[in-house]
């Protein structure tokens, strides 16, 4: 019996962020490899993370000859094969949108059955804006679409029905011996690991720290991440010295493998006070070293912290409420060892690999792709 054929678009690495990890995950799984004849298309055009959002005419060229050169290799796929189910991971807002519809709509002009998988948010913001207000619909329309949490839904259901969504949470492969010892530091450690951006909440931690400095409280908080076009690590050395957190914020640059390792193990408390996000890996990846999380009531959060239990949910951009819960953690060892070892049973439940694969592989069943 022929496998089911499945054209995969997606944004794949270089550079690394969640959607392009999720996307490589899927095209070298097993599990998924066994199940269904894949063919991959790359819709990304930036080969780094310097290069998202940035243009020039050098740049854009470069783009432009991307976005050319996969649109006319889906096309060429779509002539010569009858696929089942064309996958979509495309970007559902702004610019981005705009880029990857067309590759949408080529699908559905050769009549294949659609699924869009949605790493991302931000369509409430445009449904009701010239051009949008039409291309939405149009690309939607008749497609199943796949959220990674249910706390998503109200982003899209303008233009979505609910009968059309399934719920496919991320996950990531156990790579963290579950028997690692934390070596206990002098101060506590809290990590923060993710790019350089204002979105991610990167200025309203340094204000956090520095009321907890204030309050006559010892840690030290590691950066550890991209640099990008809103902080590099000129304006970020800057905003440190300009709060008094020399030598108590400190930028370590981007790490990867072992060196990414350590920064984990040797942490503490993990932070991300993100304003926006879907379904952040990196809480998963805290989540695995045993850290009690501190993150915001955004996107899927709620649903990889469970406030209370593996750590605390904080409103985006609110700096007192942020530093409360920080300082809940860094001056009670007990509650960091609790909440640590719920969030590792969690992650251990409901967000490995594993899961993560046979819950794709019943979702994209359950769009029509049968055996």
């Amino acid at each position: 019996m022929h496998k089911p054929r499945i054209l995969f678009i997606a944004t794949f690495p270089p550079p690394i962020h969640g959607s392009a990890m999720v996307s490589q995950q899927i095209k070298d799984s097993i599990l998924i490899n066994d199940t269904f004849d894949g063919d991959y298309v790359n819709l990304g055009t930036s080969r780094r993370m310097e290069e998202i959002g940035k243009g020039g005419i050098w740049l854009n060229l470069k783009k432009l000859g991307r976005f050319v050169g996969a649109f006319f290799k889906t096309f060429g796929l779509l002539l010569t094969h009858r696929y089942n189910l064309c996958y979509c991971a495309i970007t559902c807002h702004g610019s981005g949108f705009l880029k990857d519809a067309p590759f949408v709509l080529l699908c559905k002009m050769f009549g294949r059955k659609i699924v869009i998988h949605q790493h991302n948010k931000g369509m409430a913001k445009d449904v009701d804006r010239p051009v949008y207000r039409w291309l939405l619909p149009m690309v939607y329309r008749n497609a199943k679409v796949i959220l990674l949490s249910w706390h998503l839904y109200s982003d899209i259901e303008k233009v979505v029905e609910k009968k059309n969504v399934l719920i496919c949470p991320n996950g990531i492969k156990p790579t963290v011996d579950p028997n690692f010892k934390r070596e206990p530091n002098a101060v506590p450690h809290i990590l923060f690991l993710s790019n350089l951006l204002i979105d991610k909440g990167v200025l309203v931690l340094l204000d956090a720290l520095k009321l907890l400095k204030d309050k006559g409280y010892s840690f030290v908080c590691d950066f550890v991440g991209s640099e990008t076009k809103d902080i590099d690590d000129v304006r970020f050395a800057k905003e440190v010295g300009k709060r008094g957190l020399n030598s108590i914020a400190v930028y370590h640059g981007r790490k990867y493998g072992t060196e990414k390792d350590a920064y984990f193990k040797q942490a503490e408390t993990f932070v991300l006070p993100s304003f926006n996000e879907a379904f952040p890996l990196v809480n998963l990846e805290a989540m695995e070293y045993k850290l009690p999380i501190v993150s915001t009531n955004v996107g899927g959060i709620p649903d990889e912290v469970k406030d209370g239990e593996s750590g605390f949910v904080v409103e985006p951009k609110d700096t007192n409420e942020l530093a409360d819960a920080i300082c809940k953690l860094i001056g009670d060892a007990q509650l960091r060892r609790k909440m640590g070892d719920k969030a590792y049973a969690l992650f251990r439940e409901d967000f490995t690999q594993e899961h993560f694969e046979e819950s794709f592989v019943d979702v994209l069943k359950m769009c029509g792709v049968k055996d």
